[in-house]
């Protein structure tokens, strides 16, 4: 090989290779400083480019799973009140079976009255207060009117169930109860047949089964005996206890329907975020190992590059 002052081709070789060298070294930094081996699109087009679109998805499903999250709280803070109203019912009917024992009684049934009219307060609270961020599947009748002091705008719930948009809608709860016990009103103890033109905001003052007049305490059943009246106030109630039992059935099915979406959101969002993993993240172990390598070889670019340039002193002892 000739001797050059202006050409030192192995002092090139050895810059390109550490140049080479040099610029794998900043990408392996870069994998283990960002545990990605993907971390932009000039790394790796396609990958980059479809880790993208899934890292869409993810973020599409996470919204997804906190909708059924959110429906989930809402069906099950619903089934609690519808829970709390059947365990009024059942005092309700035994209520009204007492009333049977003590026809003509007017102390009594004066008590049994005002019993019954606070059961129907309860029942009418329970289902005012059983609403989360305005939505109340319990209050009202078939179109339940929303009320800005109550805070209810909406007796029905919409909720994404699928990443292509696919939604579900739990309606009201007036109509199923109404087709049970035939009623209907502003209030749910309206709905049930045990009030009548209740007010949206306020307490009932009366009750379907007993009224009070001038004359004193009478069965709210005219034209029936006494022993009709109570067999009908009791299938009355018995209605109420079956209509606010298909609620909670419907509930629970919604509930584990909610549920399962919940878990297979939840699964899917994992298969995607490791789908995105297997496409950008980098191997650590690998990473480490090309690392140590890559080092090595740098210093010995750098040894090489040194003795390379050294050769050009050389020249000089040509001319002593």
């Amino acid at each position: 090989m000739s001797l050059s002052i202006n050409t030192n081709q192995s002092s090139m070789v050895a810059l390109e290779t550490l140049n080479t060298t040099q610029s794998d070294l900043a990408k392996t930094e870069n994998a283990v400083s960002t545990g990605k081996k993907v971390a932009n699109a000039s790394d790796n087009p396609a990958a980059f480019g479809i880790s993208s679109q899934i890292g869409g998805d993810i973020a599409g499903q996470s919204a997804v799973n906190d909708g059924l999250s959110y429906a989930s709280q809402i069906v099950s803070s619903t089934n609690s009140a519808a829970n709390s109203i059947i365990n009024i019912l059942q005092n309700v009917q035994n209520a009204v079976t007492t009333v049977g024992n003590n026809m003509g009684n007017e102390s009594s049934l004066g008590q049994l009255d005002k019993e019954l009219t606070g059961y129907m307060k309860s029942i009418d609270t329970i289902a005012r207060n059983a609403t989360t961020k305005g939505i109340n599947l319990l209050f009202g009748g078939t179109a339940a009117s929303t009320s800005t002091s109550l805070g209810i705008t909406a007796n029905s719930l919409t909720f994404v169930t699928g990443l292509q948009g696919d939604t579900q809608t739990l309606t009201g709860y007036g109509s199923l109860i109404a087709s049970t016990t035939g009623g209907s009103g502003a209030t749910l103890t309206d709905v049930l047949g045990l009030t009548t033109n209740g007010q949206a905001e306020g307490d009932p003052t009366s009750n379907n089964f007993l009224t009070t007049t001038s004359t004193g305490v009478a069965l709210a059943y005219a034209g029936k005996d006494p022993t009709e009246a109570v067999a009908a106030m009791v299938g009355r109630v018995q209605k109420a206890i079956v209509a606010m039992t298909n609620v909670t059935s419907d509930l629970g099915s919604n509930q584990q329907t909610i549920d399962t979406m919940s878990s297979y959101g939840q699964k899917s969002s994992d298969s995607l975020t490791a789908a995105s993993g297997a496409l950008t993240d980098a191997d650590m172990s690998a990473e480490s190992a090309k690392l140590t390598s890559l080092q090595t070889k740098q210093s010995l670019g750098i040894k090489s590059l040194s003795i390379a340039n050294g050769q050009s002193q050389n020249i000089l002892s040509l001319f002593q």
